[in-house]
Parts: structure tokens; sequence; C-alpha cells
């Protein structure tokens, strides 16, 4: 089997953000497993301003360096973990926008979501669904939300309950199991 390898994206690059926190801890958990490699993937290493590539990201004719890099960054990899905040109901600006500057580098890849904010980011992940799709990515179904006001000390101090790392498991289980199954589809054509 090949080794499979899932990038799990730290979705904020704000001062202060808690997504390093959750992100960190899902790797933590994660690296204990022997299915799949896990790398952290953080924003703040790949800045990107507003889309300014000169052609449409599904032609992958990348122009900025700082697109090829992301580009061969995201390829790397057959599946992500989407570490998301939720910003007035919805994902973060800087997520959005890494998203979108690719198009064929997210392809046949599974995608799963650990989501944070006041509703533990649910509805930033109802838009990432519909991106994720759009993206032909195969969204898994379980989720892990995390309430800001259960999960992290007056708001900020990331401090899970073990009662999420059942669901945390399901989800890491379900992108292996999807990004193994979507192997066939990511091979060159002979």
């Amino acid at each position: 089997m090949p080794n499979i390898r899932i990038g799990i994206i730290i979705g904020s690059t704000r001062p202060n953000r808690n997504g390093e926190a959750v992100a960190r801890w899902v790797h933590e958990i994660a690296a204990k497993r022997s299915d799949a490699t896990f790398e952290l993937v953080d924003l703040k290493d790949f800045p990107l301003p507003h889309l300014d590539e000169p052609v449409p990201p599904s032609m992958g004719n990348y122009q900025n360096d700082h697109t090829k890099q992301w580009a061969e960054k995201i390829a790397s990899f057959d599946g992500y973990v989407f570490v998301t905040p939720e910003y007035n109901h919805s994902t973060s600006g800087v997520l959005k926008n890494a998203i979108d500057y690719l198009f064929a580098e997210w392809n046949n890849k599974a995608a799963g979501f650990v989501s944070y904010g006041s509703v533990g980011g649910a509805r930033a992940v109802e838009h990432l669904r519909l991106v994720a799709g759009e993206l032909m990515m195969a969204d898994v179904r379980q989720q892990v939300t995390l309430a800001l006001s259960t999960e992290f000390e007056n708001y900020s101090v990331f401090k899970p309950g073990d009662y999420q790392l059942p669901q945390l498991a399901t989800l890491l289980d379900q992108v292996v199991a999807w990004s193994n199954a979507l192997l066939p589809l990511r091979q060159p054509k002979a």
C-alpha cells in the first residue's frame, strides 16, 4: 500500500490565533498513526496576495513563485485536514484565498474538517464543503467542532476534552480511507 500523505492546514494567520494550537493537537494525535504521514501546513509560511495570477487556476500554468511553491506543497498530499476558524458565519478569508489559488492540485483528494468558533465552527465547514465539492475533493462525513466556550479556557487557551478524541480518530480514519480509495484517480493515465 502506498504511503498516504495528509496535510493538516492551519486556516488562520491572525495574531494570537487559536488555530495553531488546534492544528498541533490534531497533528500530535495523527502522528501516532501508522497508516499515513501527516504534516502541518501553516498559511503563514505561504503569504499569498489576493489572487494575482494572470491565468485561471484550473490551467496550472502559474506565473508567480509564491503560487508555484503553494501548488507544489498542496500537490504533494493525498488528502487534507483543514483546521478552520469561524469568522462571521464562514471560514477565514486567508484560507478561502489559499484554496482558490489552485484547482488541479486539490482534485480527487479527501478533505476533513476540524473547526472552532462560537458554535464550534460548524457554519465555516458548511461553506468549505461546498468549495471542496467544486474542487473535486471528497469531503468526509465526520468533523470535529470545538466550541470556544467549552474547549478554550478564557476563549483563548485550547484545552480539548478527551471526549473529542473518538471524533478525531474517526475523521482521520475517513480521510485516510478516502485518500486511498481515490488513489487510482490521481494516477497518471498510461
